[in-house]
């Protein structure tokens, strides 16, 4: 967090001397002793964040190509004549422990095409989709798996 809030004050100030730089690093120090000092932040927690980066980058590309596969189905589906379209309800618990989790997983179901959240009440999660084809294997999904390991 240190090394960021050095960053952004470079970047803000737009040129490197050696005034700006030594009172970079202080205002730095300063700000990270106080999140560490009234915010709770540490560096095992920070360390702890760098070691999900990883899971999270994985995240992020399978998020983008479930959109985009999800985008040709429903595609498929709304295009296709004659194809009669179930849309159906699926409720599904997934013990996560944090809240964070059930939010990533949530918009992630919303964010794919053809898929809505229609509520989460604790574990369980209320998912309308467009077709039955939508609904398989969404409570066994790549972003679960994902996001019990980011939480492990």
């Amino acid at each position: 967090m240190f090394v960021l809030f050095f960053l952004l004050w470079i970047v803000f100030n737009g040129q490197i001397t050696i005034e700006i730089v030594l009172f970079g690093v202080g205002i730095s120090a300063a700000l990270y002793w106080f999140i560490c000092k009234f915010m709770d932040y540490s560096l095992e927690r920070e360390l702890a964040y760098l070691k999900k980066s990883g899971y999270l980058i994985q995240y992020l590309y399978h998020l983008v190509k479930e959109i985009v596969k999800a985008n040709f189905a429903t595609i498929k589906l709304t295009c296709s004549a004659g194809r009669v379209v179930e849309p159906t309800i699926v409720v599904f618990n997934i013990p996560f422990k944090t809240d964070t989790a059930r939010f990533l997983l949530a918009n992630s179901i919303t964010l794919t095409p053809g898929t809505i959240t229609v509520a989460v009440e604790g574990d369980k999660f209320i998912v309308h989709c467009l077709d039955k084809t939508l609904a398989k294997g969404i409570e066994s999904s790549v972003f679960v798996k994902l996001l019990k390991k980011i939480e492990n």
